[in-house]
């Protein structure tokens, strides 16, 4: 089983003592491991970083010096990956529906591969980035994965042959096809059913004169939840072995954003206030479902929350938010122990879709973040970690 980075108590009333709550500490030596565990899995496939799932710099910069490259799906993303000074060849952008202000991006940093689901869109590429190198993404069954992007993106894959044939009459360098499974799968069928039907689309394609070169199987490799235990290194093995056998000779690529950066951060934050209503405890936090917790809606997670008391008596307990919307309760019917105003409580697997799409709203600041490594050789003792 996988180590991942969490906080010990000490090392959690330190950090608050000194950077006040709510903080993010981020390690960047768990991005490494993790990465290293993706490139170990997926044999010889080219990591293609998904930057939403959390684009804080330093991860980016610290997957970068790694030999990573860089999934990417707006002008700014692009135009941070530029400030890093990542070169545009280690970037796709990969959003199958494109704005005018993405394109022009691309066109001016550079960045010349993309994917597409559309005649429109191949127009559209065509139009500012004459000669890019595109991707047909193509729509599979993903009902089991916990986000099914294709619902929304994907190309029946009885029209990939004529959208080809689109794409290359307008100029455009048709070089492979790409799926994403969904976010967060836990199975590797969807992974193995998808590859399958690449494989003969490939062989479509060939036969009708193109030299398709590329496969990017997307992302949805699963991180660990409060709930959920996943072995990634076996799903990648399997993977590798689908990819070996249906396309032995072709460059292959993977956008992972989760299994990268889910356990890379920890959240600290504090009880700022405790009452009781309809017979239940409840507890504010300082931070919210406007805040880190964005994830609970947006990505559908369920998070740990850690008090560092191991009080026998545990009561159920509503969790909120401090914004004034009544929409801001984290999770109900928690069990926990009794706490009290100032309570410290530990959140660790909250790295992907959670700062990512944090906001400032009622006016709440974004939580601070903190890298591990600059902080550590201060604090009471060395970085925990437990194994999932």
């Amino acid at each position: 089983m996988a180590e991942i980075f969490r906080l010990g108590r000490e090392q959690v009333e330190a950090l608050a003592a000194t950077y006040g709550t709510p903080f993010l500490v981020i390690s960047l030596e768990q991005v490494k491991e993790n990465y290293a565990m993706m490139k170990n899995a997926l044999r010889d496939v080219n990591i293609y970083y998904a930057v939403k799932s959390n684009p804080h710099d330093r991860i980016v910069q610290t997957l970068a010096q790694l030999g990573s490259c860089f999934d990417v799906a707006s002008d700014g993303e692009m135009l941070q990956l530029a400030r890093l000074g990542i070169s545009p060849e280690k970037i796709v952008y990969a959003n199958p529906v494109k704005t005018r202000n993405g394109l022009l991006t691309a066109q001016k940093t550079g960045v010349s591969k993309f994917t597409f689901d559309s005649e429109k869109e191949i127009e559209k590429i065509a139009e500012y980035v004459p000669g890019g190198k595109v991707l047909l993404r193509i729509r599979i069954d993903a009902t089991n994965a916990l986000i099914d992007l294709n619902k929304k993106f994907g190309a029946d894959p009885q029209e990939a042959i004529r959208l080809l044939f689109a794409a290359k009459n307008k100029g455009l360098d048709p070089a492979g096809l790409c799926f994403h499974v969904g976010s967060q799968t836990t199975e590797v069928a969807p992974f193995i059913e998808a590859i399958k039907v690449c494989a003969g689309l490939f062989d479509q394609a060939r036969q009708a004169g193109f030299n398709l070169r590329i496969l990017d199987i997307g992302g949805g490799y699963p991180a660990p939840t409060r709930t959920l235990e996943v072995d990634v290194p076996a799903m990648g093995r399997e993977i590798r072995a689908a990819l070996d056998e249906y396309f032995p000779r072709t460059e292959i690529w993977a956008e992972p954003g989760r299994v990268i950066c889910g356990t890379v951060a920890n959240l600290v934050t504090r009880v700022i206030g405790e009452t009781e209503r309809d017979g239940q405890r409840w507890y504010f936090l300082d931070e919210g479902l406007y805040g880190t917790f964005s994830g609970l809606i947006f990505d559908h997670q369920d998070y740990e929350l850690e008090t560092f008391k191991f009080d026998a008596r545990k009561v159920p307990a509503t969790f909120a938010g401090p914004s004034c919307d009544s929409l801001d309760v984290i999770v109900k019917d928690r069990e926990t122990p009794v706490l009290e105003v100032d309570d410290l409580v530990l959140v660790p697997i909250c790295g992907a879709y959670t700062s990512a799409s944090a906001t400032t709203f009622n006016g709440f600041a974004l939580a601070k973040t903190v890298i591990w490594e600059d902080v550590k050789d201060a604090l009471p003792s060395a970085k925990q970690k437990e194994h999932v």
